[in-house]
């Protein structure tokens, strides 16, 4: 039986070459996929805060020691015999009735008056300095959590550490709040906003005592 086709239309001769030219085409599309550009989506930075807790230098009081009382003459324990024939001048000789009647000087009494405490003084350094509840680390904490990092100091790349001063009372509570060196874009206004806002401390003390006690709190912002 003849073929139909002729061999110019037969294809069956060709098929190596067709696959193999799907196989060139598949792999040049890989290699394109791989080659393609991505764009990643950029990300904004907001900012960190970094607070630098600087701990107030205790100077201890001190007083000056008096020096001990010297020590009483020891007692002779020479014994010494005297006869009955020598004579005692009457300088050594004791008057007794003299001594029963001679006046004794009344005793009065050394009355220290202690130095009162104004109540509207502020100290700077006491024997027990004013401390926030929990102490430096719960300090830190406090601020971490409730400061936020002010818009247009990010925008602006301002960063540094702001001074902030206030006046512990005998209460704990938190007064007289001021910037003493600030660093703009916001910083200074959220840094008093904050120290308002924070719990009563413990109060300063000065022997024993609640007084109120100058405190400096430098609060640093920083951007990664």
């Amino acid at each position: 039986m003849e073929p139909k086709k002729s061999k110019k239309a037969d294809l069956e001769s060709k098929k190596h070459l067709f696959f193999q030219i799907g196989v060139v085409l598949a792999l040049a599309a890989v290699l394109w996929a791989f080659n393609m550009r991505q764009y990643e989506r950029p990300e904004f930075d907001l900012g960190t805060l970094e607070l630098d807790i600087i701990e107030e230098e205790d100077i201890p009081i001190t007083r000056p020691e008096e020096p001990p009382p010297p020590p009483p003459p020891e007692a002779s324990q020479e014994l010494i015999i005297v006869d009955d024939d020598v004579e005692i001048d009457d300088e050594f000789i004791i008057d007794a009735e003299a001594d029963l009647y001679e006046e004794i000087p009344e005793y009065e009494p050394i009355i220290v008056e202690e130095e009162e405490v104004e109540e509207d003084y502020v100290f700077t350094i006491v024997e027990d300095q004013p401390e926030f509840p929990g102490g430096h680390e719960a300090l830190y904490k406090f601020l971490s959590d409730n400061i936020r990092y002010p818009t247009m100091a990010r925008e602006a790349g301002i960063q540094g550490t702001v001074f902030v001063t206030f006046v512990v009372e005998r209460d704990g509570s938190i007064t007289n709040v001021e910037v003493i060196r600030g660093i703009g874009g916001g910083c200074d206004a959220e840094a008093i906003r904050v120290v308002k806002n924070m719990p009563r401390w413990n109060p300063g003390k000065q022997r024993g005592q609640p007084v109120r006690v100058q405190f400096n709190l430098p609060v640093r912002f920083m951007l990664n």
